[in-house]
């Protein structure tokens, strides 16, 4: 019985992080076993709202290709390719656009709440959601007089989730891994299946279903959300003397002042840490001694610094061969591209079948 294809894709945005990790990558090495994989670096979603920055995206494919290779993406099991290779994706996206209403995409939640928290950032106060409805197309004009903010009057903006449902059905993708976020994404790919279905009368696409994967929220060494904007991140590619420096200033249980405090390592983002990446019994001695004052943070936070040190060594020693035979890098994304641009053409080859003879 054949695999089912599976694709997914990540924006070039540099170097990827722990938190990169534990929400994606990890699962994506399991599923390359599953599944037959199409794995994208998605370098045109990057120009949505870093068009301004374009000379930073050649350096963050490179970077993010050598941490997929490192963490086990095999492209011997999956396609890996660079979204911008296959312009047939782009081929796609112009037709689909052709039978999509605006008001599909100007309805797409996460358009919706980015137009509203400008809104909200402009009037300084929260607004029902009728004057949310109102004032849509005033937000936009606002938006667009404002440089940091003038990608929300774009259609690259608007159709972002159009351009992700090319990506997928170029590929004739029938399982998307996601967030609980991004599935009003992968719904509006389903619809938009089926309203060409119905335009041409002929079926071309599957309808591309979920695969939830329950991504933690990982935080970073602040506490907020894990992210490169934030300069708060433990990247996957750190030397062990960066591991260790990142985690020595990690913030804890604030309650917790010195060895001997009874601790709450519910709310400690180095327990956190540790509870996906130590062992079971690291996990429950930590937990244990912090709660009754045993375990100070100092040496809790070098036991975490060894235990992530000695899980990406692995990591970080393929990552440094990768980067003796930089042109290996090339090889297997020219070779991916190859594969996702005859998969694309055949795709293409039939919708402009069914719609001439429509």
């Amino acid at each position: 019985m054949p695999k089912k294809r599976l694709m997914s894709g990540m924006r070039p945005t540099g170097k990827l992080h722990i938190g990169h990790y534990l929400g994606a990558l990890g699962n994506w090495k399991k599923l390359q076993d599953e599944y037959e994989c199409f794995y994208s670096i998605v370098d045109w979603h990057a120009l949505t709202t870093g068009y301004r920055q374009t000379e930073e995206i050649p350096e963050n494919i490179r970077e993010m290709a050598l941490d997929w290779l490192s963490c086990g993406i095999d492209p011997a099991k999956s396609t890996i390719y660079i979204q911008s290779h296959i312009p047939q994706i782009a081929e796609l996206h112009l037709l689909l656009s052709m039978i999509v209403p605006t008001a599909w995409l100007e309805r797409v939640p996460t358009y919706k709440e980015q137009l509203q928290e400008l809104l909200k950032q402009r009037l300084n106060e929260r607004l029902d959601s009728a004057a949310n409805i109102l004032e849509d197309r005033e937000v936009r004009e606002e938006a667009a007089k404002r440089k940091e903010m003038e990608y929300l009057a774009t259609y690259g903006f608007l159709g972002y989730p159009l351009l992700q449902t090319a990506d997928i059905l170029s590929v004739k993708g029938e399982i998307v891994p996601v967030g609980q976020d991004q599935l009003p994404h992968l719904e509006f790919a389903r619809e938009v299946v089926r309203r060409f279905h119905f335009i041409f009368q002929k079926n071309i696409f599957p309808e591309p279903e979920s695969l939830l994967s329950e991504a933690p929220f990982v935080p970073g060494t602040d506490g907020r959300k894990m992210s490169k904007s934030y300069n708060n991140g433990i990247f996957i590619s750190d030397p062990p003397e960066e591991i260790q420096k990142k985690v020595k200033q990690t913030v804890t249980d604030p309650q917790k002042i010195r060895r001997g405090d009874p601790g709450r390592p519910e709310i400690c983002n180095i327990f956190f840490y540790h509870r996906f990446f130590s062992s079971e019994s690291l996990v429950k001695e930590t937990e244990t001694n912090c709660k009754n004052g045993s375990l100070g943070c100092v040496d809790c936070k070098k036991n975490l610094a060894q235990v992530l040190s000695d899980k990406l060594a692995p990591i970080r020693e393929k990552r440094e061969d990768l980067l003796k035979n930089p042109g290996t890098i090339s090889e297997i994304l020219e070779t991916g591209a190859a594969e996702a641009r005859k998969t694309a053409r055949q795709t293409l080859e039939e919708i402009k079948t069914a719609a001439h003879q429509h």
